[in-house]
């Protein structure tokens, strides 16, 4: 369990002691720090609910023809996962190379908010701890997807798409995202909505179209529950509420104000929709994460003094603390975290 507090103090000390360091010094901080988790996610063993069912789909894909490992379910993680076992590699690498994807979507979304290392403080708890570490193949396409949020945000759509159909190779879920772009289009509207239709069209149809029926009738029709949904969508609830009361307040810039706009429509969405399938709609809200990050890296924008504003980051570190603390101490699963092992000391 020290390991997980490890990478939540790494960020809250940066948060508690900022200084001027020359903008050289700042990016080999965070760069610093994004290799360091990334081993730490990476090189873990036996840790995560899915760890055995990944080991045994990369033995399995290992072995298959090239055309049949592209085509095997999700092409990215598991073509991945085919040239490395290739090259003499294992599923250690497998999962640093994911890993790595994923803190660099975690670090270039953070270093875009005002609060950087506060973002990057949120995040520890449930996206890196539990998301990067258990949902492998989806966090690849969550990381992917913050990088193109932080595209989206400067009014890149293009490269947001780009970015959302890359991750959706890692899981089909990501396509999900595309709307995003077109409902967050603050030029030539029209035009961006349609190709931005089609692209979400042929994405669906060329990712989804085979997997369409499996995955109604496994989501949806079975209704399976997901332990702890209902807590997780309630933690997006939570900032994109705020966002929608204080928008103005919080400082949201005139080009970000459509995407977040809708980020905190569809998180607050989720609450109902929670109640019919947990489990689908759970997967589908680990894409509203970062509505965590952007908003609690400027809720203490609120707070009309310096002190107030202090109080709020205090607060909000104190909030991530105790998300941390609660789920490693009560979540069902977390037995399949705890104790953290490193591979090369562990394996």
């Amino acid at each position: 369990m020290l390991m997980y507090w490890v990478m939540f103090m790494i960020p809250a000390v940066a948060v508690l002691m900022p200084g001027r360091y020359s903008p050289a010094v700042r990016t080999a901080s965070w760069w610093l720090v994004a290799a360091a988790f990334t081993v730490i996610v990476g090189l873990r063993h036996q840790v995560g609910g899915d760890w055995y069912n990944y080991g045994y789909a990369f033995h399995r894909v290992a072995s298959m023809p090239a055309e049949l490992a592209f085509k095997y379910t999700d092409p990215g993680y598991y073509g991945l996962g085919w040239l490395i076992a290739q090259w003499g590699g294992d599923l250690y690498m497998l999962d640093l190379l994911c890993a790595a994807i994923v803190m660099y979507g975690v670090i270039t979304f953070a270093r875009a908010q005002p609060l950087p290392w506060l973002a990057l403080l949120v995040a520890v708890p449930y996206l890196i701890v539990v998301v990067a570490m258990g949902y492998t193949r989806q966090s690849v396409a969550l990381g992917l997807v913050l990088v193109g949020l932080t595209q989206l945000g400067q009014g890149r759509v293009a490269k947001y798409v780009f970015w959302v159909l890359v991750g959706a190779l890692f899981h089909k879920s990501a396509v999900l995202m595309l709307p995003i772009a077109a409902l967050a289009a603050s030029k030539r509207k029209i035009w961006t909505m349609l190709w931005v239709a089609v692209t979400t069209a042929t994405g669906t149809m060329l990712l989804l179209a085979d997997e369409s029926d499996a995955l109604w009738k496994n989501y949806v029709l079975a209704n399976y529950q997901s332990q702890g949904g209902q807590i997780r969508v309630v933690m997006n609830a939570i900032p994109a509420l705020l966002l929608l009361l204080f928008r103005r307040r919080l400082g949201v810039s005139e080009g970000e104000r459509k995407l977040w706009f809708w980020m905190a429509v569809f998180s607050l969405a989720c609450l109902p929709l929670v109640q019919l399938s947990s489990t689908a709609v759970d997967r589908v809200a680990l894409y509203f994460i970062p509505i965590q990050m952007f908003v609690f890296a400027r809720v203490q924008r609120l707070a009309p003094t310096h002190n107030g504003r202090t109080a709020i980051v205090l607060a909000t570190m104190g909030y991530c603390a105790l998300v941390l603390y609660v789920w490693l101490n009560y979540a069902s699963f977390a037995p399949l975290w705890v104790p953290y092992q490193f591979m090369p000391m562990d394996s």
